[in-house]
């Protein structure tokens, strides 16, 4: 035991004193920092009103009521926002297409007139028929600003119809008034005070942090591994240590490393979310400023199942990796090699969305029993919906077979591995070594 630990204080040591580690140790928190507070910050900026034109090829009172839309239509709360667009009318009744040419003339100019619109709408008759308005500009690749300005111009249109058929203008005003969804989540019987939007930032960060870590610390696994093969280190280890030592010393030392990291990683997101106000005084930030910021709450039960899970993903990954590297002789060999591992990892990541989606369905809980995804979806339900305590270890106890399972494989194609050179062994080979390791 006490071999395997000097492999384990090596890799460790080794890892934690490097420029690399420190410089992505702190960079981390920075990182979750410039995601909160950047939203503040560029939402502070004064931005001017994008400027479109609507070509009022309608008749009636279709026009008037659409640019009044866009006027009114506001960034941030209705009462304090900030217009949205700037807009100009152009009546073209009757020669819609002469006034569209025009206008086309004008836009998306790397160095066109200041003040030139980024778009224009073409409202005609038709359009208020079929509900199919015609817009054209530079700024059509931007998903947030078509679905603001079909936003504004639905209500609109709803509005236009209704009055044709003669209902009142009041009962149609009522009717067709803005709504503004509030969510507040729920666990345990309790509101918590977190709305939608930060339990889902809470699961997708939890999801990709998990992520990068199997990927780098797995690769570094795999790199090293192949690193003391290549240099023919790995035979006078050999003499010393049994191969799944070796390879258990490497795993827990560079798994330690990720741990540690996650650690500081988790303590300084606890200190944000506990201290939101001090620290928003430091940017020299209102406290009215939080009500922006969707800053999730971290609960200590939940970061102790997610560093369960990662560890135990960890090792099931970082195994198969260092199988990999066993195997390989070249860095190009490995290059392919992993892939499977890395789908493997993908899957686990891709698994995030229909989860979140429907976390207590019949899905959910099939994939928290596959070894290969559990780590990515059982601390992402839990942190959606408390799992019951039985269901919990159901999960766990699963991934940990698993876990144990993939360790046994992968020590058997390391043992002949570490030891083998040349070409990148078969899949019949590769059984060969598990059978006769």
């Amino acid at each position: 035991m006490r071999k395997v630990f000097a492999v384990i204080r090596r890799e460790f040591v080794t890892r934690v004193r490097t420029r690399a580690f420190v410089i992505s140790t702190i960079l981390g928190p920075l990182f979750m920092g410039v995601l909160i507070f950047l939203p503040v910050f560029l939402a502070g900026r004064e931005t001017g009103a994008k400027p479109i034109v609507v070509v009022d090829a309608a008749s009636g009172d279709f026009g008037d009521l659409m640019v009044t839309a866009l006027q009114e239509s506001r960034i941030g709360p209705s009462s304090t926002g900030r217009p949205r667009y700037s807009v100009q009318r152009v009546l073209a009744m009757g020669r819609a297409q002469l006034v569209a040419d025009s206008l086309t003339a004008l836009i998306g100019r790397s160095r066109g007139p200041e003040g030139a619109p980024v778009g224009f709408v073409v409202l005609t008759d038709d359009a208020l028929a079929t509900g199919a308005v015609a817009y054209f500009g530079s700024n059509v690749g931007s998903l947030s600003d078509m679905e603001s300005l079909r936003g504004t111009m639905r209500p609109v249109i709803q509005t236009e119809r209704l009055v044709q058929e003669q209902v009142d203008t009041a009962v149609v005003r009522r009717a067709t008034a803005p709504i503004e969804l509030q969510t507040s989540k729920i666990t345990e019987g309790k509101l918590t005070g977190e709305t939608g939007t930060s339990s889902f930032i809470l699961a997708y960060a939890m999801t990709f942090i998990l992520y990068i870590s199997l990927l780098l610390y797995g690769i570094q696994v795999m790199s090293s591994v192949l690193e003391e093969k290549t240099s023919r280190i790995m035979e006078v280890l050999s003499s010393s240590l049994s191969p799944f030592q070796l390879m258990l010393g490497k795993v827990v030392g560079v798994g330690s490393v990720g741990l540690f990291q996650l650690g500081i990683w988790a303590a300084a997101a606890l200190y944000l979310t506990a201290n939101l106000v001090p620290v928003l005084h430091l940017f020299h930030l209102s406290a009215d400023a939080a009500a922006d910021i969707s800053v999730p709450t971290i609960p200590p039960t939940l970061l102790i199942i997610f560093l369960v899970f990662f560890l135990l993903g960890f090792m099931l990954y970082a195994s198969l990796y260092a199988a990999v590297g066993a195997m390989c002789s070249t860095q190009q060999d490995t290059q392919q090699a992993q892939q499977p591992v890395m789908i493997g990892i993908v899957a686990g990541f891709m698994c995030m969305f229909p989860v979140l989606n429907d976390p207590s369905g019949s899905l959910a809980r099939t994939l928290s029993l596959i070894p290969f995804v559990a780590p990515f979806v059982t601390p992402l339900r839990y942190s959606i919906a408390p799992l019951p305590p039985g269901e919990l270890l159901l999960s766990m106890g699963a991934t940990l077979v698993g876990v144990l399972a993939i360790i046994w494989l992968a020590s058997r194609i390391y043992r002949v591995g570490i030891l083998a050179y040349g070409k990148r062994p078969t899949f019949k080979e590769l059984w060969s070594w598990v059978r006769t390791a």
